[in-house]
């Protein structure tokens, strides 16, 4: 059968969904593994990601049910879905990619005077102290704090952060455009008869 049919349909809908599985899977598996190994010591961001692993998981999991059974009302729902999430992911991800650096500073500066342990946190991974300025009058977590040597925090989370959202930014533009291919795949698989079923049969 020429692809475009019902079962070429079928099965781009089930790869494209088995993708997404294998994906919230490696996220909730790195988020753990940051946890475990200290890489990431805030809770709630864990719990974030964590948390946007199941919901794709869940998603594609409502997707491959539909594409599989060729069920109307969950091959519905997926499609309303996958559209929000296509409309908030790309808004995101062109939220990323055209942040100014003065933004970036005031965004990291509004989260490191949110919490006193995340900036310890910090302090003591990136080997740096204090935001904007050191201050060597106070006790700092940070090796280089011995040798009065540190640089202040805002250059080193700049540089991260800059690589960060440059990625976050790229890897979600590309993933939006597969929301949009599974949205496509979802409308035109609803509309298409099982050739193997009743001619007269729809769902």
């Amino acid at each position: 059968m020429a692809c475009g049919g019902f079962i070429c349909s079928k099965n781009s809908l089930c790869a494209l969904n088995l993708l997404y599985m294998l994906v919230s899977l490696l996220t909730i598996a790195l988020a753990a593994w940051g946890k475990w190994f200290g890489l990431v010591s805030s809770f709630p961001v864990v719990a974030a990601i964590i948390g946007v692993g199941v919901f794709l998981f869940i998603v594609a999991t409502v997707g491959l049910c539909g594409a599989l059974k060729h069920h109307q009302v969950l091959l519905f729902f997926y499609m309303l879905i996958l559209f929000m999430v296509f409309i908030v992911q790309f808004s995101v991800s062109c939220a990323c990619l055209a942040v100014k650096k003065e933004q970036q500073m005031k965004i990291l500066e509004i989260g490191w005077n949110k919490s006193k342990a995340m900036q310890t946190g910090l302090e003591e991974t990136l080997n740096c102290c204090d935001f904007a300025q050191v201050n060597y009058n106070r006790t700092c977590e940070a090796v280089c704090f011995r040798s009065q040597q540190c640089e202040p925090c805002s250059v080193k989370l700049q540089a991260h952060v800059e690589d960060a959202l440059n990625v976050v930014g790229g890897v979600s533009l590309f993933f939006s455009f597969t929301e949009i291919l599974g949205v496509w795949l979802s409308y035109r698989y609803r509309n298409q008869k099982d050739p193997r079923s009743n001619p007269g049969a729809f769902i």
